[in-house]
């Protein structure tokens, strides 16, 4: 088996985090704990954008929690791969809008 850079199993040490830095690591959880609450958005809802965020940002260990969690709020392979499209389109468009600053830079060179 070759080895990689992310280790799935530090997935499992996230919650290790307070171990260097108690009071910021309970903050973090505390919030984190509190963002994926019922709210205006159902469970399931926030599992999707997680989803989606979490390819945009390239995380795999996101990227394994969130499928599982999908998996486990009834998400089907389906939706979570249209999540997964609506992050690359909102990436790729948010790359491709940048263009008119250079568009306009070249602009302002040239003249």
């Amino acid at each position: 088996m070759s080895k990689t850079y992310y280790n799935t199993e530090d997935l499992r040490k996230f919650k290790n985090i307070t171990d260097w830095s108690e009071e910021l690591g309970e903050k973090f959880f505390e919030y984190y704990g509190s963002v994926f609450k019922e709210g205006a958005l159902t469970a399931r809802e926030k599992s999707l954008i997680a989803l989606a965020v979490s390819h945009v940002v390239k995380c795999p260990y996101c990227i394994d929690a969130y499928t599982k969690d999908g998996l486990q709020k009834g998400i089907t392979k389906e939706e979570m791969m249209e999540a997964v499209h609506v992050g690359a389109a909102i990436e790729s468009g948010a790359t491709l809008v940048h263009g008119v600053q250079m568009m306009n830079k070249y602009e302002k060179l040239s003249m």
